[in-house]
């Protein structure tokens, strides 16, 4: 089912998730294209504290000046907090997503600004687009989630 788009906002917002945020660092796939894409649309993007988290647990290990982009984009990307809304549109997911993505998706829907989700993850991307947002990944293909074989969990 085709759930229909939210209206038409003023200023559209993106949201981005864990696995976009992560093509900020060096070696990334697609990174370059997304920190080409990024430092045009960077004003537009929100993300929450699970994004800014998944950036910061994927940083570590690849050592200090990775650690240090990840402290970057934190400062410079508007981290907007989990309302109870955004909790209970995750609900809505949850018997077809991951515990994490679900959230993603609640917080993308619930942001009255957000029209477009900026996500590398094959779920995220699916149900986004279900429900009427558009859906970015600089470096892949336009609509790439449709042909990947990852099965619903």
């Amino acid at each position: 089912m085709l759930v229909q788009p939210p209206p038409p906002v003023e200023h559209p917002r993106v949201y981005a998730d864990g696995s976009a945020l992560t093509r900020y660092l060096d070696g990334a796939p697609d990174g370059s294209a997304w920190r080409a894409w990024a430092a045009r649309h960077e004003a537009e993007l929100v993300t929450t504290p699970l994004g800014i988290s998944e950036l910061r647990g994927t940083a570590r290990p690849l050592g200090p000046a990775a650690g240090g982009v990840a402290h970057e984009v934190a400062e410079r990307v508007e981290v907007v907090r989990f309302s109870d809304q955004s909790v209970r549109r995750a609900t809505q997911v949850a018997g077809v997503l991951p515990p994490f993505v679900a959230l993603h998706v609640g917080a993308a829907l619930a942001h009255p600004d957000v029209t477009t989700v900026a996500t590398y993850d094959v779920h995220l991307a699916r149900v986004s687009a279900l429900y009427g947002l558009r859906v970015v990944s600089p470096g892949r293909a336009p609509t790439w989630w449709r042909d990947d074989p990852t099965p619903w969990e």
